[in-house]
């Protein structure tokens, strides 16, 4: 799995958004939205760390989780879910 320690809380507030989304749906999520026009947003200097990692590909908009973002997630969700 991707190692996401040392990251921002910012930037694990982004796996977390991801993780809500995929766990309430039941639907695989490979992308969220980076700015809603509602005043809802990732913190900029997140998706800079999280782009810096190699982890996400943003846009202004929308950020979309890279293969290994994807398998990061998927470890996020299996904390949770407690079966690490």
């Amino acid at each position: 799995m991707a190692d996401l320690s040392g990251l921002s809380d910012e930037a694990l507030a982004v796996f977390a958004f991801a993780a809500y989304h995929q766990l309430s749906s039941g639907q695989m999520v490979r992308s969220v939205v980076q700015k809603d026009g509602v005043g809802h947003k990732a913190s900029d200097p997140a998706v800079e760390e999280l782009k810096g990692r190699g982890l996400i590909e943003a846009d202004g908009s929308e950020i979309r989780f890279t293969p290994q973002g994807e398998e990061a997630l998927q470890g996020v969700i299996s904390g949770i879910r407690g079966s690490r």
